[in-house]
């Protein structure tokens, strides 16, 4: 392979075979801020489909993430935009994962002043808590409220309002903790978060591949 060769300069080859294209590079940016939108609204729908199962939207939606680490790691050709792109996939995968349960509570759910009155994890050294709880009218509810961790956990006595469903499809929630249009929020701060990333990785691998940077992977990509 020949090479441009100065006064007492080292030589100058290319590797990888021809330039990737500005064009080539712009639908590859596209392509991944693309796959970024529809991995979050995905996570999103499958999470509305899976009232009550959060094992499989967390599930989908950290392989979504964790494909367009590696979808952003091939565009940039460096590792540290793949590392800092975590941060917005957290806020990703818990907005959609957290927002559908939390938007249907809100829609549907029944508002209610309850006391705490017992706790299965009362005088025992667990952190999962199952509350009983008594409603403004003397009458115990039929269903529990969850409470996992040992951090400022409720305690009997305490009074507090919840929301529940009718359809029993989301588990109850207290009702200050309920906040669709936060989780809303941080879903799409995280998506246009990682938009921003992909322009940026998109920009620099390009420059990266015309400085003679390419991989095998360029030509087939």
């Amino acid at each position: 392979m020949s090479g441009i060769r100065g006064s007492g300069t080292t030589p100058l080859t290319r590797t990888g075979g021809p330039p990737v294209t500005p064009w080539k590079s712009a639908r590859r940016t596209a392509g991944l801020v693309a796959f970024g939108w529809a991995s979050a609204a995905a996570t999103t729908g499958i999470a509305y489909l899976t009232l009550g199962s959060e094992w499989i939207p967390i599930s989908v939606g950290f392989l979504l993430c964790f494909t367009f680490a590696v979808l952003l790691l091939l565009l940039h050709r460096a590792l540290w935009l793949t590392v800092l792109s975590a941060v917005p996939a957290l806020f990703v995968l818990v907005g959609s994962v957290q927002y559908a349960p939390e938007a249907a509570l809100e829609q549907r759910g029944v508002r209610e002043h309850v006391v705490i009155v017992a706790d299965t994890a009362a005088g025992t050294s667990r952190s999962n808590h199952r509350f009983t709880l008594r409603g403004a009218d003397g009458t115990e509810l039929a269903e529990k409220l969850e409470f996992n961790g040992d951090a400022w956990p409720p305690k009997v006595g305490d009074r507090l309002d919840v929301i529940s469903d009718p359809e029993g499809a989301v588990p109850m929630e207290q009702a200050d903790e309920v906040d669709a249009g936060n989780r809303l929020g941080s879903l799409v701060g995280g998506t246009v978060t990682w938009t921003v990333m992909a322009v940026l990785a998109g920009w620099r691998g390009h420059v990266r591949r015309r400085r003679g940077r390419d991989s095998p992977a360029d030509r087939v990509l």
